[in-house]
């Protein structure tokens, strides 16, 4: 059994606005701090990726000294395949674009609206499938978001917002109390959803005042956090998962199934049992997102099944994650 508290943190005094504007965003940087400077003309690329490094010093030191095939490190190192083209990759790969209804909202399945909420984020995975995405053009939170709202409150079918991004969570709690007691007033909505890597990456962002914000909102709270392995996990990210559970949100994570990061039944099997001890039941393992520049993270399918067939015989089935792929157009994400 993996106990909750297996890895320990010291609690920063800084602010996570602090922490955030700290964040390492050069790769020789991001390589001396794991100890692997003097292999940098061998793991960078020789030109730009055009999607830069961003990662928290928090989430670095969660890495593993001198690993250059360290999980963590391969979800945010910049890496020569990227620049290799691939055919079936496309820069939106989950049709986005042609699923937008209004000014930063994406209408794809019954019943939920997704709001773009910012295109900005604490950490930059190099498998995101909105790393292509014009963000500057489709934002929910401009103009104190009301073409969004518009939209949610003209249509009745609207049971769930889902707040996504970037990363909803780099807003400010006051711009999140403004969507807040907007969606208060909307009778149709009953619940709010909000996929979040923040308190994984940087668990200092759940502070106590977006616990506040979230234990006053009189809606039902879904929190989907994403991580793909149990090393993303420490103290502070467990007090965060705490924190948001306290406040009435029911937590859930996805997991992208990446090749050389999880791929592995004992890594997957770590990774559920280390979710369920911070309080989080595993939701979604997603097959990749063929976006360009993320090929060389994809695995078969056949390997992925044979690895849920056998998460099954080992694990109960509230800890099998549902294995399913996003398909452009689908009314719903795809079982496999």
């Amino acid at each position: 059994m993996i106990t909750a508290n297996r890895q320990r943190a010291q609690p920063s005094t800084r602010s996570w606005q602090q922490l955030w504007r700290d964040a390492v965003t050069d790769p020789l940087e991001l390589l001396r701090l794991v100890g692997l400077r003097d292999q940098a003309e061998r793991l960078l690329p020789d030109t730009d990726t055009g999607f830069a490094l961003r990662v928290p010093h928090g989430f670095v030191a969660r890495m593993r000294p001198g690993d250059a095939r360290d999980p963590l490190l391969l979800q945010v190192l910049p890496q020569a395949a990227e620049l290799l083209s691939q055919p079936g990759y496309a820069m939106d790969a989950v049709g986005d674009l042609a699923a937008r209804s209004a000014h930063g909202v994406l209408q794809k399945y019954a019943g939920r609206a997704l709001l773009i909420a910012t295109g900005s984020c604490a950490v930059n995975c190099r498998y995101c499938f909105r790393r292509h995405f014009p963000y500057a053009e489709q934002t929910a939170a401009a103009n104190h978001w009301r073409e969004a709202l518009g939209a949610i409150a003209a249509d009745a079918s609207l049971g769930e917002v889902i707040l996504s991004g970037g990363d909803p969570l780099s807003l400010s709690n006051a711009k999140l109390d403004e969507l807040g007691m907007a969606l208060r007033d909307i009778p149709h909505v009953k619940r709010l959803r909000i996929h979040t890597r923040l308190p994984v990456v940087l668990p200092e962002r759940v502070d106590d005042g977006l616990a506040a914000w979230l234990s006053a909102l009189p809606l039902q709270k879904v929190v989907v956090l994403h991580a793909n392995h149990a090393n993303e996990f420490d103290s502070s990210v467990d007090a965060a998962c705490a924190a948001l559970a306290r406040s009435g949100c029911t937590l859930l994570n996805q997991a992208v199934l990446l090749r050389g990061v999880n791929d592995d039944t004992a890594v997957l099997a770590e990774l559920s049992e280390r979710l369920f001890a911070a309080g989080v039941l595993p939701y979604y393992l997603h097959q990749l997102d063929r976006v360009v520049g993320a090929a060389h993270f994809e695995v078969d399918d056949a390997h992925a099944l044979a690895l849920i067939d056998e998460l099954r015989q080992r694990l109960p089935g509230y800890l099998v994650p549902r294995l399913v792929r996003e398909i452009a157009g689908e009314k719903s994400k795809s079982p496999l």
